[in-house]
């Protein structure tokens, strides 16, 4: 099947098998390795994307449901020529990844939690990200993370591109 859609504000056509896996389109066919799979079963939260401005796993949504969507991978947070989106800094700055594989998911989580609340307290920011599971960090560094990024007025609008 013909698939269109948007990615970090650039249109995509793409050929799939109707049970071709979001992730697996993403990662596969279009080379945006950033979503991370973990379980598959949409337990862990590593492949968070967001679709038309919502979180989704890109593990169990198939790529011909995001047919004429807006989607944001962790990719589309750095700006064009590289640098690092703030939430991303703040993520660096308070050691808020260890071996980074649940990294794209948190970010991509904690953007939208940023949409929805622009100066999270910490009980907000645990209750959540409480879908993405690290096994690294015990979680600390990543809530300090989110609010030293909400502290700094990180709360980007949601776009085209979902970048900020």
């Amino acid at each position: 099947m013909r698939v269109e859609f948007t990615v970090n504000g650039e249109r995509v056509g793409l050929d799939v098998e109707p049970r071709r896996t979001l992730a697996d389109a993403l990662r596969e066919d279009h080379g945006l390795t950033g979503t991370h799979l973990g379980c598959e079963h949409g337990v862990c939260g590593a492949c968070t994307v967001l679709v038309d401005d919502e979180p989704v796993r890109a593990c169990l949504m198939f790529a011909v449901q995001a047919d004429g969507c807006s989607v944001t991978t962790v990719e589309g947070l750095a700006a064009e020529d590289g640098a690092l989106h703030p939430l991303q800094e703040a993520f660096v700055a308070h050691h808020g990844l260890q071996c980074g594989f649940c990294t794209p998911g948190m970010l991509i989580s904690a953007l939208h939690l940023l949409r929805q609340h622009a100066e999270p307290d910490r009980e907000t920011i645990r209750a959540e990200m409480s879908g993405n599971i690290c096994r690294c960090t015990g979680y600390g560094s990543i809530v300090d993370a989110i609010q030293a990024a909400a502290r700094a007025g990180v709360t980007p609008p949601a776009g085209p591109s979902g970048a900020g």
